[in-house]
């Protein structure tokens, strides 16, 4: 039985594959975008059912199509998820869904590489992991399962009725733990809200939004620095968007608590951080401020002032008298939600191509094993690179790059003209 065989393989059909499909497209160069699930998945299956984007669509979305209705809206997951369908139809990307990628392996003695997947062997000159970085989720191993407490990720959890009654700890003070602890707030639950070190940006200030002030002031194009790449955010687009203030929601009822530590006897330990976790963010928030401020002078811009936005709320009485040990049944909690980030699955990689902790070792997306690349990573080449918008630039610099080595194994030199004239006499 033959061997199916094209130039690229693309493992995964989100933003990042669909990214690389249109750019090697253009290219001119031959693949297939294997997923194993729809297009899109993530966004459908993996989310809270009120989840909308952190952006505004006029920013969040691909060059070549916009979305439906106001350029200003925060769309619902749904919509993002079908915008990705009807891109990748626009761009005619071949892509087949139902395929699961398990192995990819080099071929002996030549060039390329061997794909197995579910619907059977590909051989492909190259592959792209356009699976990204957000696939396993990851709860850490603190509290047991013979606390008779519900745990689980913030990807499984869905609305506050699928909890069951009592209070809930958030762990995890980022975008996606923040928004569901004010859901459930808001839902009538009493809340506990771990935070760590963030920044929190602000949502608007003086007439313009977060992306916008990112752009002009260039802060999207930021290279990765060490430490930078694992700064969490707290920033939100829920019911049109606004600045996450986390004193303005302890006064609403959040009770705000440290870093989590550990668990013992019953009871969660946290660092006594919180109020240097909390005067990090502001000082985050005041410095976008400030620059903002500036770039509005330098260039005269006529913007409404803002002087409000620069107070900050005094502290409440979770922060100025912190919790350091909390017991979680005398405290009525039932349920624990980890939002604490995601793992890799890079198993079905050739082990050339990870690092000695099994993540992707490249540099801009190309790998450090020849021919295998990489899109959808956070920080690949820039702050904006695991962003809708940003994985499209990465992936025309991965198409790029392809398109250069296709070029260079292609070259066939010319007999040098002495040798052709030798041998012409010989005849």
């Amino acid at each position: 039985m033959a061997v199916e065989k094209t130039e690229v393989v693309v493992v995964g059909a989100g933003q990042a594959g669909i990214a690389a499909s249109e750019h090697l497209s253009k290219l001119g160069i031959s693949h297939v975008v294997l997923e194993r699930d729809r297009i899109a998945e993530h966004w459908r299956s993996a989310r809270w059912d009120s989840l909308v984007a952190n952006g505004p669509c006029w920013h969040d979305r691909f060059p070549g199509m916009k979305f439906a209705g106001s350029q200003d809206a925060f769309v619902p997951k749904e919509v993002i998820a079908d915008y990705f369908v009807d891109y990748a139809k626009m761009i005619g990307a071949p892509i087949r869904t139902g395929v699961e990628v398990s192995k990819v392996s080099r071929n002996e003695g030549r060039e390329g590489f061997l794909v197995e997947t579910s619907a059977g062997p590909i051989e492909a000159d190259y592959v792209i992991s356009a699976t990204g970085a957000f696939q396993i989720p990851a709860i850490p191993p603190m509290v047991p399962e013979t606390a008779g407490l519900t745990q689980i990720h913030s990807a499984s959890y869905r609305n506050p009725g699928q909890l069951a009654p009592g209070a809930v700890l958030v762990v995890g003070a980022g975008s996606s733990g923040t928004q569901i602890a004010e859901e459930l707030l808001r839902a009538g639950r009493k809340v506990y809200l771990s935070v760590g070190p963030h920044d929190r940006p602000p949502r608007r200030y003086r007439g313009r939004d977060n992306v916008w002030w990112l752009g002009v002031l260039n802060k999207w194009d930021m290279e990765a620095t060490p430490g930078v790449e694992h700064t969490t955010i707290a920033v939100t687009g829920a019911k049109g968007g606004y600045t996450i203030d986390f004193r303005k929601l302890a006064g609403e009822g959040l009770v705000l608590v440290g870093r989590t530590e550990g668990y013992k006897d019953g009871a969660m330990q946290f660092a006594p951080d919180l109020k240097t976790n909390l005067d990090r963010g502001d000082a985050n928030y005041l410095s976008v401020l400030r620059e903002a401020d500036a770039y509005i002078a330098q260039n005269g811009l006529d913007l409404p002032e803002e002087p409000e936005a620069h107070v900050i709320p005094a502290d409440p009485d979770c922060v100025s008298h912190p919790i350091l040990s909390l017991d979680l049944k005398a405290a009525g909690i039932t349920t624990i939600i980890w939002a604490t980030g995601f793992g890799v699955d890079n198993s079905w990689l050739p082990a050339e191509a990870l690092d000695d902790k099994g993540r992707a070792a490249h540099n801009r997306g190309i790998g450090a094993m020849a021919g295998i690349y990489y899109l959808g990573l956070p920080w690949q080449t820039r702050r904006g690179s695991s962003f809708i918008w940003g994985v499209w630039h990465d992936a025309k610099y991965v198409a790029d790059h392809i398109a250069k080595q296709r070029g260079y194994l292609a070259y066939a030199p010319e007999a040098a003209p002495a040798k052709a004239a030798a041998e012409a006499e010989t005849v």
